[in-house]
């Protein structure tokens, strides 16, 4: 709502040929077709329908599928199924939920709000939200929009207090939980790191300088304006949605899907649910401001990147990333929960953009949103390492560095505390094993030191910094972002007594407590009802687990608590009761 992702794995077709599976395959067949015939006969189609080959079945669900071009949308399309309990086919009018990709209307809303005088990015929080804790420093609304203001990730903190965050829950409970917080996660301006409190506040911040819902001041300044009629900010789990697409994630052993039902309904930090037309709409206004005052002033700002403190870019705009492939510019953003999937990549200056709007987990829709351009754009694009490495900081190219072979990049590298990859080589190719999920894949190389994913070349993996025969360093490119990390060894601390470790433990900022037992020889972690998770020693008095990084804390030698980092949420404190 990122770290380097797992890549789909395609699945075969259904041997299933009987005359009842082949008539509901035929029908599923016609409705599809009659997607594309909508939308003429394009050239690059047969090659663009490959890539979701595996989802355009009339038993999985799948994704939605837009390109435009020069002003037109010239592919819409369905694949798969939209609700797998009535078989209903997914089309290009389906209506899913969007994720983070609704941040941008939020920000378009701060803007057109700012145009009318009601507010300004350098307004402190408390101006609207007057208990919101001080912290010692301001925060701005500047801050919220570009993600460097340190207040703590509202989704990880309901994860780490036991919370489903597809249940449904009171806006007033997650505001509570976010000014329960005694510290920020860095001083404001400090640093980037993704907040969906932040986006969250901001529509109450606009409730408040608009004096109307949200959802009604989007509505009646953006989405009715340019006809945008199958998209809203659901704020309201008890409303209809027309055309509404379920979202579902593989079962455990792979034989199936389980039906993510979400009664998730805050706004801000995500809540539009949108079809492919009307993101078309959406699209489109980048190049002809219909909104507020008109012009392209209020666009041109939608680009501008927020600056930290010592004067550098954060690398995040006005819900926005800007980039580059392929020596092409490129204006992105995605978005995910539960089983939803957003992706919405525009090649400005090619008039350019792909939509895909997917209702699987396993969807990576930016990956294969690369793919379409890489069709779509194939006499324009040229192969460029996406990113100046470590070959441009020694002043060198990439061919006059020494190449390293696959066995000295194996091994294990932590990129962020708690946060562990593995490398490996498995027939003759390096992969990656995320030992936070457990998931892998593999990695090609590109240029010097440089790998990336198979499907997604936003992710990649640069090696350096070769000592003792080993690789010391591997830094992750993803979506703008540089995260370094170094290598690690493994270490079994097997004269750590467990039971120092053992305990309930408090923590007053989420008013939750973890209880600490040892099983089976092993140190194990229980919070409300999930299941009991290991803890991996990293070293004395610090483990990991579940990419979470505990630190304890003694006094006198007696364990006195932990501080537990979660990604998004750090420093977390709690006390042994």
């Amino acid at each position: 709502m990122g770290q380097a992702n797992v890549l789909p794995l395609n699945e075969p077709m259904s041997t299933d040929q009987s005359p009842k599976s082949m008539k509901k395959y035929f029908l599923f067949a016609i409705l599809c077709t009659f997607s594309i015939i909508s939308f003429g006969q394009l050239r690059e189609r047969q090659k663009i329908d490959s890539i979701f080959k595996a989802w355009d079945r009339p038993d999985v669900p799948g994704c939605a599928l837009g390109v435009v071009k020069e002003g037109k949308l010239i592919y819409a399309k369905g694949y798969g199924i939209s609700d797998l309990e009535h078989d209903i086919p997914l089309t290009s009018s389906s209506v899913f939920y969007i994720g983070s990709v609704s941040k941008q209307f939020v920000t378009f809303s701060i803007l057109l709000l700012e145009e009318q005088g009601k507010l300004d990015l350098d307004d402190r929080i408390q101006k609207y939200l007057p208990d919101f804790p001080e912290y010692g420093t301001p925060l701005t609304i500047r801050h919220f929009i570009h993600h460097t203001s340190g207040v703590r990730d509202f989704l990880t903190l309901m994860h780490l207090k036991g919370r489903n965050y597809l249940d449904n829950t009171d806006v007033n409970e997650v505001y509570d939980l976010i000014k329960r917080q005694k510290t920020l996660n860095f001083s404001p301006g400090e640093k980037y790191l993704y907040s969906n409190s932040c986006y969250f506040m901001l529509a109450m911040i606009i409730e408040k300088a608009a004096g109307q819902s949200l959802k009604e001041f989007a509505h009646e300044n953006i989405f009715e304006p340019l006809g945008m009629k199958h998209t809203l900010f659901y704020d309201d789990n008890t409303d209809l949605i027309k055309n509404r697409v379920f979202s579902y994630h593989k079962k455990p052993d792979g034989d199936g899907f389980d039906n993510l039902i979400m009664r998730f309904d805050l706004v801000g930090s995500g809540g539009v649910y949108s079809n492919i037309g009307d993101l078309f709409l959406w699209d489109q206004n980048f190049y002809d401001n219909k909104l507020g005052k008109g012009g392209q002033g209020i666009i041109d700002k939608m680009h501008e990147e927020g600056l930290l403190n010592n004067g550098e870019s954060s690398g995040y705009a006005f819900a926005l990333h800007n980039g580059r492939y392929k020596g092409l510019k490129t204006v992105s953003h995605g978005g995910s929960l539960a089983g939803y999937r957003a992706q919405l990549l525009r090649f400005p200056e090619e008039r350019f953009s792909v939509i895909i709007l997917a209702n699987r987990g396993d969807a990576k829709p930016t990956g294969k949103a690369y793919q379409v351009a890489d069709i779509m754009l194939k006499d324009k694009l040229v192969d460029e390492p996406k990113k100046k490495g470590v070959s441009a900081k020694m002043g060198g190219s990439s061919d006059t560095l020494e190449k390293f072979i696959q066995n000295q990049l194996v091994g294990i590298y932590e990129i962020q505390p708690g946060v562990v990859l593995e490398i490996t080589v498995k027939n003759g190719s390096l992969h990656v094993l995320q030992r936070w999920d457990n998931s892998s894949y593999q990695i090609v190389p590109t240029i010097g030191n440089t790998y990336e994913t198979l499907s997604d070349p936003s992710i990649q993996f640069e090696f350096s910094a070769l000592e003792n025969d080993l690789t010391q360093t591997l830094t992750v490119f993803q979506n703008g972002n540089e995260t370094t990390g170094t290598r690690k060894s493994e270490s079994t601390l097997s004269i750590l007594n467990l039971e120092d470790y053992t305990g309930d433990f408090y923590s007053d900022e989420l008013d939750v407590s973890y209880l600490f037992v040892v099983e089976d020889a092993k140190l194990k972690v229980k919070v409300a009802d999930y299941e009991a998770q290991e803890l991996m020693p990293k070293e004395t008095d610090t483990f990991v687990y579940d990419g979470k990084l505990v630190r304890f804390n003694r006094e006198n030698g007696a364990i006195k608590g932990f501080e537990l980092d979660a990604g998004r949420v750090t420093n977390l404190k709690f006390d042994k009761q």
